[in-house]
């Protein structure tokens, strides 16, 4: 039913290690890959996005779906954890906005290099430090804040997404 479903949205709440137990119990995970894989709409939404990487800071013992070629980092120990709040995600592939961000993992700059070899395109925001507020590669979408959670703008990105028009958010 994952894989075949024409739109798809991983869990969005919970801690990385619960959240990869889950999916692998549920025998999810190989579908959740291969829809990705196969370009087929995707969205990821907080822990949903994180579960994309390869691990966690969070979950050391626990492993994601390796997906997307980065690590989860907790932010740095100056900011405030959880990360709570509106943020401005700006990208090159999206109306820059603000969003409803409830973190304390993030996908850090270090991981950028990568993620655009393998043609994922980076939306970004700071907390402390600038971190991967959205990614998109075709008609998958992953994103460390919540668009249900971010007024209008998120309504807008949820709209473009479901309508297959990713390329234009």
């Amino acid at each position: 039913a994952v894989l075949d479903a024409p739109l798809a949205v991983p869990p969005g709440v919970g801690s990385f290690g619960a959240a990869a137990q889950r999916l692998r119990e549920q025998d999810l995970e190989s579908s959740l890959v291969e829809r990705i894989l196969e370009n087929r709409p995707t969205l990821a939404i907080c822990v949903g996005l994180q579960l994309l990487a390869g691990s966690s800071d969070e979950s050391p013992d626990a492993a994601g779906t390796g997906v997307l070629p980065a690590r989860i980092g907790r932010f740095p120990g100056e900011v405030r954890v959880p990360h709570m709040g509106w943020n401005r995600v700006e990208g090159n592939w999206l109306d820059d906005g603000f969003a409803y961000f409830a973190n304390s993992f993030r996908i850090g700059q270090e991981s950028a290099p990568e993620l655009e070899d393998e043609g994922w395109q980076i939306a970004w925001t700071s907390h402390g430090e600038p971190f991967v507020a959205a990614l998109r590669r075709g008609n998958v979408l992953a994103c460390q804040f919540h668009p249900e959670l971010s007024g209008d703008w998120g309504a807008a990105l949820l709209r473009s997404w479901a309508s297959r028009e990713v390329a234009s958010c």
